[in-house]
């Protein structure tokens, strides 16, 4: 990307020379207290992380939970790893050290990874809301539709959906003219905060990712809640004792985090429409809480409230 990023000198410059790299601004109204966030971010980053990479192990290790439904928690924790790595170190390192500089190729990476994998974990949890619906609404085709080629087929729609609708953001992004402003007023690199230190015509940037992003968000969100409706309407029928309950705590706790997930993105839009009515420090915070909460609880509720997988993780960590 680096190599996309091109600058035509004309009168209107205020440089003439490129921007070779940013500097991230975190909260700048809120400078002072910086130190003292950075403590709860770095216990949740330590959660998120450890809590991933325990159920991946315990998936790897443990012959019993080789089967779809885990390759597809395994799949949401790499992505989670993924998001939280991509984001939170640049975080701690502007709040700890004052390194605030990052280079054109690092920030429009960054710019792509959390485009691509936000929305890759978005479909992760529309086909394994697709995985409960087929287990509990059709349980007897279950084995024979849910199999392992399905979810390495489900795995390769994911990442070329994502990563190609969303390759478009940081190339559209790095192939702007930036001229003299290289200041970021947020914590990373989001389209719109660096995009706009562009001395180019920004609009259909933003109308690109505004499409796509809502597009690929809304399309699994509907989905998603198109198959806890159905599974609803099969658990309300169940007469066994306790199983309605039983699936009700499983799939509504399953279903509140993803509704967490997509109203998070929909403040963040809100807030960012909004933004001389909020102060700018609101969806900044809420931006970097968003590559934290999810990827510190999802591994909770979908994984350490199932049976196999709390025994599983009490095996692994009987053997040490």
């Amino acid at each position: 990307l680096r190599d996309q990023v091109h600058y035509m000198a004309s009168p209107g410059n205020h440089s003439s020379a490129p921007v070779s790299e940013f500097l991230l601004i975190c909260f700048p109204n809120y400078q002072s207290w910086q130190h003292w966030l950075s403590l709860p971010l770095s216990l949740l980053f330590l959660l998120a992380m450890g809590a991933n990479a325990t159920l991946l192990v315990t998936i790897r290790l443990e012959a019993s939970l080789h089967q779809p439904m885990y390759y597809l928690l395994s799949l949401l924790s790499l992505l989670d790893m993924v998001l939280c790595l991509t984001v939170i170190p640049k975080v701690l390192a502007i709040f700890w050290f004052d390194l605030r500089a990052i280079s054109f190729f690092a920030c429009f990476l960054q710019m792509f990874i959390m485009n691509s994998f936000l929305t890759m974990e978005s479909c992760t949890f529309m086909v394994m809301a697709y995985d409960r619906y087929v287990a509990i609404c059709h349980p007897l085709r279950y084995p024979s539709i849910i199999t392992d080629q399905f979810v390495a087929r489900a795995a390769i729609f994911v990442v070329a959906r994502n990563g190609l609708f969303s390759l478009p953001v940081p190339v559209l992004s790095s192939r702007l003219r930036y001229c003299a402003e290289k200041v970021i007023q947020n914590c990373i690199c989001t389209n719109l905060s660096v995009s706009k230190l562009s001395c180019d015509d920004i609009t259909f940037n933003r109308l690109y990712q505004f499409v796509a992003g809502w597009t690929l968000l809304g399309s699994d969100l509907v989905l998603v809640v198109l198959s806890y409706s159905f599974i609803l309407k099969a658990v309300l029928r169940l007469r066994a004792e306790g199983a309605a309950t039983k699936a009700l705590s499983t799939c509504g706790s399953h279903l509140i985090l993803i509704l967490f997930f997509s109203t998070v993105l929909l403040v963040l839009v809100i807030t960012n429409l909004a933004r001389r009515r909020i102060p700018p420090d609101v969806p900044i915070l809420l931006n970097i809480l968003h590559h934290l909460i999810p990827p510190a609880l999802n591994p909770i509720v979908y994984g350490v409230r199932t049976k196999e997988v709390k025994q599983g993780i009490q095996k692994l960590l009987s053997r040490f």
